[in-house]
């Protein structure tokens, strides 16, 4: 049975076991543990998912402003006022 098809079925599980009558006591322990079986399978597909996907290198994504300042004209106080 593929991991896949194992969430699935806790999930449904986990969907059923409300109305089964079962006890509290039961019930919370049955609850515990389909809990815990989940997080296993996450913790084996996410292992799984990293050794099939290829590493990224990390990008920073930079820019430039508008141009090189230096190179304009300082504003006069006459072409600010008009």
């Amino acid at each position: 049975m593929s991991k896949i098809n194992a969430i699935l079925i806790l999930g449904a599980w986990t969907a059923i076991l409300p109305f089964l009558g079962f006890p509290y006591f039961v019930k919370n322990i049955l609850f515990s543990l389909t809990g815990i079986a989940v997080i296993c399978l996450a913790c084996f597909l996410r292992k799984e998912f990293r050794k099939q996907t290829p590493k990224q290198k990390a990008s920073v994504e930079s820019f430039s402003e508008n141009g090189n300042f230096m190179e304009r004209e300082p504003l006069n106080s006459e072409s600010v006022s008009n």
